[in-house]
């Protein structure tokens, strides 16, 4: 306190506080203390405010909806205002209403409730297999083909372009030749471990262009009984449709439309299977209202083969899952029936 008041008795006195700070008087008078002094100037720039570069007219409403408050008040619908007024309008097209989100116009039960069933005849063991009548009704397949979303179209043109790509345009052509055989030859095997020509099987599976397919199913088949229908036709005599039905039999106890699939990649759940639930919905539907099966079907079955023998994945469908497939399929149909 004494320093302090010292200091300041000599800066009043002009001269008197350089003097002080000359080294041999502070060493002198101070010698466990030493000052200094130093003087810095700044020259502060002038930030540049970004919002001052900004069109304010243009993004009046994007810059007051930031400044305004301190805590987000957006909303999806004040998201999309903005992205419009940055971007302008989107390109792409809103993404498709989901199949299923409305009830069909003309609905139709999937269940046929004037069908009569007849008392179960003994003496006919042997599966149903009704050829395919050429009519100009439309097969399900077809439907499916000329109904899919834009995007299942980009996506299966995508696959095609890279396929193309890797083989050749050739041999992509060969590939998908030879897909469509080992599926034709798989079923026929199929058909024939139903049917017990055993020779014909052990013939077929020493191929090997389908030994691994059948090693595949095999748990499957062990589950399958009472085989009603073999590679038969189908049609819809209401909503005027065919279709060629693989298998119904039963599986597990539950009377089934019974799908099978050769896949190269692993399809563990059913939406890996794209649109072939509607197809055995679809199936159901026309078994049901067929006068040529004295039967009803209220279950449904895919089972996806894979070549290299791993086991096959089979996706059971209950009576609740098909009736929600099935009016997914009256949509497209409905879609089909509009474009036509």
């Amino acid at each position: 306190l004494v320093r302090m008041q010292f200091l300041q008795i000599l800066s009043r006195k002009p001269g008197k506080l350089e003097m002080l700070f000359q080294i041999p008087f502070c060493q002198k008078q101070f010698p466990y203390t030493c000052l200094a002094t130093s003087a810095c100037v700044y020259s502060k720039k002038k930030k540049v405010n970004g919002y001052e570069q900004v069109d304010q007219e243009k993004y009046k409403n994007l810059v007051y909806s930031v400044t305004s408050f301190k805590t987000s008040a957006q909303t999806p619908e004040t998201i999309f205002e903005e992205d419009n007024l940055l971007y302008g309008p989107p390109d792409k097209h809103r993404p498709p209403v989901k199949a299923g989100t409305k009830p069909p116009k003309n609905w139709v039960p999937l269940i046929n409730p004037n069908k009569r069933i007849p008392p179960l005849n003994s003496d006919s063991n042997l599966p149903r297999k009704i050829t395919l009548q050429k009519t100009k009704m439309p097969s399900v397949t077809h439907i499916l083909q000329q109904t899919l979303s834009p995007q299942q179209v980009f996506y299966l043109e995508r696959w095609k372009q890279k396929m193309i790509v890797e083989l050749g345009k050739d041999g992509f052509e060969k590939y998908t030749k030879n897909l469509f055989l080992q599926g034709e030859l798989f079923h026929s095997a199929l058909e024939s471990i139903f049917l017990s020509e055993e020779m014909a099987v052990k013939e077929k599976s020493e191929d090997g262009v389908i030994s691994g397919y059948l090693s595949s199913v095999e748990h499957v088949l062990e589950d399958i009984s009472e085989v009603q229908a073999l590679e038969s036709g189908v049609h819809h005599e209401t909503l005027q449709y065919l279709g060629l039905v693989d298998c119904v039999a039963k599986y597990r106890g539950q009377l089934c439309v019974i799908d099978w699939k050769t896949s190269e990649k692993p399809k563990p759940f059913l939406q890996n299977t794209y649109d072939n639930p509607l197809q055995v919905a679809a199936y159901i539907g026309a078994i049901n209202h067929d006068a040529n099966y004295d039967f009803q079907v209220r279950c449904g079955l895919i089972v996806v083969a894979y070549k290299n023998g791993s086991p096959a994945h089979s996706h059971f469908m209950d009576p609740d899952l098909c009736s929600q497939y099935w009016n997914k399929w009256l949509l497209r149909l409905e879609e089909y029936t509009d474009r036509n």
